[in-house]
């Protein structure tokens, strides 16, 4: 384990507006980049024992053990931050988990990414439930989240859908995308307990309706946009990073307006993993870039203030991020084969 904090110059940066093209001001071009290069943040890395296995997307308990996936590895496994010692559970062969999330009560739920199915690990028992997708063209559940409930929302990429699993009863209901080869990838779930996605395949935002289970989509102005992951600040704005043209995308779902900024290292910053503070700061990782680096933006300011090289590992790719509210701390997992965490200021 090794703590890190280093400055790195930022890119002069421009606000591109809802057409995207009128740039800010040199000034404030320069008044972004040098705050940039004011707040780096520390990161601290742990190197997974199980080489080459794609540790990622891990999340916090209620006890401060820190839940993860192996994706090419096969496995769910913990980490304890104090001790450093990791432990390792086996799962279903074949199962190769994308995402974990874990519920109040401690109950700890997996992607079956290539075997149909979501998987959950009782909290007390450690005794493993499996829930199948009631239609066998759903085979690849991808990224889970919590609802306001307790029950989950998942996106299925290859397949196509968007599905709802009631935790307590293990119905499953599914929702095809109607945009086809739309990829849903990210997904996250708003103050009204709405789930908003987004389509790697195309340029588009989408939203379920709970009840009806009817998908909404919304084109995004520019048709080379490719959504990757999204957040939610507390207005209920929608913001996602454009991972093909290097932005950052501000939706209002209340206007439809879009606005998007450059990324700090440009069109060559594959922005990929992203995760909201409670500051209503978005972060994220610039994966163009090796090593890859942690950015962060003030959504009050519509500025850059913080980039961070991941210089112990490089990163390698940095899929997937979470923020802990009870720490300020930002986790995830690279493939690099670590655990990272990161102390927000």
């Amino acid at each position: 384990m090794r703590s890190i904090i280093l400055l790195l110059p930022a890119l002069a940066l421009a606000d591109c507006g809802e057409s995207g093209d009128a740039a800010q001001p040199a000034r404030e071009q320069a008044t972004a980049s040098l705050a940039a290069t004011q707040s780096p943040v520390p990161i601290t890395e742990w190197t997974v024992p199980w080489e080459r296995t794609r540790p990622r997307d891990p999340y916090v308990d209620g006890r401060g053990r820190v839940w993860f996936v192996g994706q090419e590895g096969n496995y769910v496994a913990t980490l304890d931050p104090e001790s450093g010692k990791f432990k390792r559970y086996a799962i279903e062969d074949g199962t190769y988990p994308h995402n974990l999330i874990v519920d109040a009560g401690g109950n700890v739920w997996y992607a079956g990414n290539r075997n149909g199915r979501i998987g959950r690990i009782d909290g007390k028992t450690e005794k493993i439930t499996t829930y199948l997708m009631p239609d066998r063209a759903v085979n690849d559940p991808h990224t889970l989240v919590l609802d306001r409930s307790g029950d989950i929302w998942f996106t299925a990429q290859g397949a196509n859908y968007v599905g709802h699993l009631a935790t307590k009863t293990g119905k499953i209901r599914l929702a095809k995308v109607p945009t086809s080869q739309a990829r849903p990838y990210g997904i996250v779930v708003n103050a009204e307990n709405r789930p908003w996605f987004v389509e790697f395949g195309s340029n588009k935002l989408g939203t379920v309706d709970p009840a009806t289970m009817a998908i909404t989509e919304y084109t995004l102005p520019n048709d080379k946009t490719r959504p990757r992951r999204l957040v939610v600040t507390s207005d209920g704005i929608v913001w996602y990073g454009d991972y093909t043209r290097g932005m950052l995308g501000r939706f209002d779902p209340r206007t439809r307006a879009t606005k998007e900024w450059p990324m700090p290292a440009g069109g060559t910053s594959l922005p990929y993993a992203m995760a909201v503070d409670d500051r209503d700061r978005i972060w994220l990782a610039e994966t163009g870039v090796q090593p890859n680096r942690i950015v962060g933006f003030d959504t009050k300011t519509n500025s850059w203030f913080s980039v961070t090289p991941i210089s112990q590992s490089g990163g390698g790719t940095v899929r997937h991020m979470v923020f802990h509210r009870p720490t300020r701390t930002l986790w995830f997992g690279t493939d690099a084969n670590t655990i990272a965490r990161v102390k927000v200021p």
